[in-house]
């Protein structure tokens, strides 16, 4: 009896945000009757699709002991680089959608050199990166909205295989693809090690720089994908999609039990970090809570999330 308690003591432990997934999911059914409906499930999936796909982005760059404050901005900028291709100089969508993920990575790629060469603190990288972004993204625009006539992506938010929207199941597949590159191949391997010992890791003869460089490509290229799936929901490209989105990345990821010090993060958690903030979201929106008093509760949650994973990593210890 005493093997079994330690036993389920254990895996409750080890598997927290599981744990918390399933509270809010049953929490959510009492709150509101409409929750369980196929409607508000579909409306959480899409909502958090492009979250998702940003924040296995933003974990890999965390593994590393890294911070991408950007995020927002080159999500803004991609949207415009969609748009402005569509709509002013007559591009075709697979060009004008490349060419968005080009920028995402491109902005990425700056990013990634100036932290891993120029040995420039990520943060203070990343957050000229972002206001650089944004200002771009402005001025291509004007400032204004741009309109996006195409119909395919206009419908692409609408599709759907058996029932499953299509922004899921590009999330599905950047998350699977994620998974693989973090678990299956030396890269994960050597982008773990890098957040659990730099310096050790550099002894190893492993050329570390080029690795920083590749999470934050990789962190761009998630917004650039993310940016399509915004551009077919919303129907616009704007230079102020994304704000505060960065925040709600963190979240996400620091709620999934990744470590801000690095070398310590799942996708898998990654992506039910993402689920509870949209349920979150959901169930107050449902309730009928203003929009700053949720800002509030994910304020609340980030702390109590960073909070018990010091708990968690000091009874490790």
């Amino acid at each position: 009896m005493t093997a079994t308690l330690k036993n389920t003591r254990n895996f409750l432990f080890n598997n927290i945000v599981l744990v918390v997934f399933f509270f809010m999911i049953i929490f959510a059914g009492f709150s509101s009757r409409n929750f369980y409906t196929y409607t508000n499930i579909i409306n959480i999936l899409n909502q958090v699709s492009y979250l998702g796909i940003i924040a296995c982005g933003m974990l890999f760059v965390i593994l590393t002991s890294g911070i991408d404050l950007s995020v927002g901005s080159i999500l803004a900028l991609s949207s415009i680089i969609i748009a402005v291709n569509l709509e002013n100089l007559g591009h075709s969508l697979p060009y004008s959608i490349l060419l968005a993920v080009f920028a995402g990575a491109a902005a990425g790629l700056i990013s990634g050199f100036l932290v891993a060469k120029a040995n420039i603190a990520p943060f203070v990288v990343t957050l000229a990166m972002m206001t650089i972004g944004r200002g771009v993204a402005l001025i291509i625009s004007k400032g204004r909205p741009i309109l996006v006539s195409n119909d395919f992506l206009a419908n692409f938010a609408l599709m759907g295989v058996l029932g499953i929207p299509a922004p899921v199941i590009v999330l599905a597949v950047f998350v699977v693809f994620s998974w693989f590159i973090l678990q299956k191949t030396v890269i994960g391997r050597i982008i773990i090690a890098i957040g659990s010992n730099e310096t050790a890791t550099e002894y190893a003869g492993i050329k570390v720089s080029l690795y920083k460089i590749f999470v934050y490509v990789y962190s761009g290229i998630a917004c650039g994908i993310s940016s399509i799936i915004l551009v077919s929901r919303t129907g616009v490209g704007s230079p102020i999609l994304g704000e505060g989105l960065e925040l709600d990345t963190i979240a996400a990821v620091v709620i999934g039990g990744a470590s801000l010090a690095g070398g310590k993060g799942k996708v898998l958690n990654t992506v039910l970090g993402a689920l509870i903030l949209g349920i979150i979201s959901n169930i107050m929106n449902l309730l009928g809570i203003p929009g700053y008093n949720q800002r509030v509760v994910k304020g609340l949650i980030i702390l109590a999330a960073v909070l018990a994973e010091s708990l968690k990593s000091k009874k490790s210890n």
